[in-house]
C-alpha cells in the first residue's frame, strides 16, 4: 500500500511539471505582441518605449489637437494633463470620439509619435476605461462624471 501511495505521488508531480513545462512552452512561442502594455503619457513621455512595442496609451484627447485629415486619417493629442503625446491615425473614427472624451489608442511609439491601429472612445456618457481614470486621478486632472439624480 505504501509503494502505491508513493508511486501515484510521482505521478502526480511529473504531471505538473509536465503541464507547467507546457505552459511555459506556449508563452515561448508567443508573438512579440500578444501582450499589451498600459501607459499613461507622462509614463511614455518619461520613459519612451522601443518602437517594435505594441503599447496601449490612454487618457483625454486634447483640446483644439483634432485634425481630421483626408479619408480616415487623423491626428490628435492624448494628455493626462501633466503630459501630451502627439497620435497619427488611420482608419474609422469611433461615433463618440472627440476632444476632451477618454480614449485608449493601441499602437507603437515611433520618433515622438503614437501610431495608432485602433482607438477606443467611451461608449456612453459615464464610462471611461479604469486604467485612463486611474492615470487622470495620478495626475489630480480627473473629474467625476455628475449623475442625473
Amino acid at each position: 500500500m505504501k509503494g502505491l501511495k508513493k508511486q501515484r505521488r510521482i505521478q502526480i508531480i511529473g504531471l505538473a511539471f509536465a503541464c507547467l513545462a507546457g505552459v511555459l512552452g506556449l508563452l515561448w512561442f508567443l508573438p512579440d505582441d500578444a501582450f499589451q502594455f498600459f501607459k499613461s503619457p507622462s509614463e511614455l513621455a518619461a520613459d519612451p518605449v522601443p518602437a517594435n512595442l505594441v503599447i496601449r496609451l490612454g487618457g483625454l484627447v486634447e483640446e483644439g489637437t483634432l485634425v481630421i485629415g483626408q479619408g480616415e486619417s487623423i491626428t490628435f493629442s492624448v494628455t493626462d494633463g501633466a503630459a501630451s503625446i502627439p497620435v497619427a491615425y488611420t482608419g474609422i473614427r469611433p461615433d463618440l470620439f472627440g476632444e476632451g472624451e477618454g480614449t485608449v489608442a493601441t499602437g507603437r511609439y515611433i520618433d515622438g509619435v503614437f501610431q495608432a491601429t485602433e482607438i477606443l472612445a467611451k461608449h456612453d456618457e459615464t464610462y471611461m476605461p479604469q486604467e485612463v481614470i486611474d492615470a487622470l486621478k495620478e495626475q489630480g486632472v480627473y473629474q467625476e462624471p455628475e449623475t442625473g439624480s
